[in-house]
């Protein structure tokens, strides 16, 4: 039986350096943050390995050609996605908000995968490396299923009009 090459997992992206140029290609998300430096296939068909301390953010984009950039920076109102509303500030003193997975293990990589906010760009997703920023404020917790009261603690509770 012959055995068929995994499908790409490479990703359009837009990549941002510290200086404001910007580098279109593409990008295995898999391997982000697991070495040195990031490996972009350019669409000329090159490989370019960057050192993550030269770059500003990874936009995940869903084409190419057009402005990756959200238009708005910040949410105007609470989020409605499940996870942490955070507030980046960038070593440039930009800020940009967003909504991180609700995980620690996550938040202690390399860096910070994160939903902006504004869900009609062309941007998907933006993964900012720790070294573009200067501080990470969480806003809140959001869409987060609460907890059912346990069965003690809801026999321990009176009972209003001896129901």
């Amino acid at each position: 039986m012959k055995s068929r090459p995994p499908a790409s997992t490479h990703k359009k992206v837009v990549v941002e350096f510290l200086d404001r140029k910007s580098l279109r290609g593409f990008v295995n998300p898999t391997r982000i943050g697991q070495s040195p430096a990031l490996d972009v296939l350019t669409p000329e068909g090159e490989h370019q390995e960057i050192p993550y301390e030269k770059l500003r953010a990874i936009y995940f984009v869903r084409d190419l050609a057009v402005e990756f950039e959200p238009e708005r920076t910040a949410f105007l109102s609470r989020p409605k996605l499940d996870g942490l509303w955070v507030k980046l500030r960038f070593r440039d003193g930009e800020t940009l908000e967003g909504v991180v997975a609700n995980d620690l293990l996550a938040l202690m990589e390399n860096g910070l995968q994160l939903t902006p906010p504004d869900f009609n760009s062309n941007t998907d997703r933006i993964y900012v490396p720790r070294s573009a920023l200067t501080h990470l404020t969480v806003l809140g917790v959001v869409g987060m299923a609460r907890r059912k009261p346990t069965a003690a603690a809801a026999a321990a509770q009176p009972r209003l009009f001896n129901e």
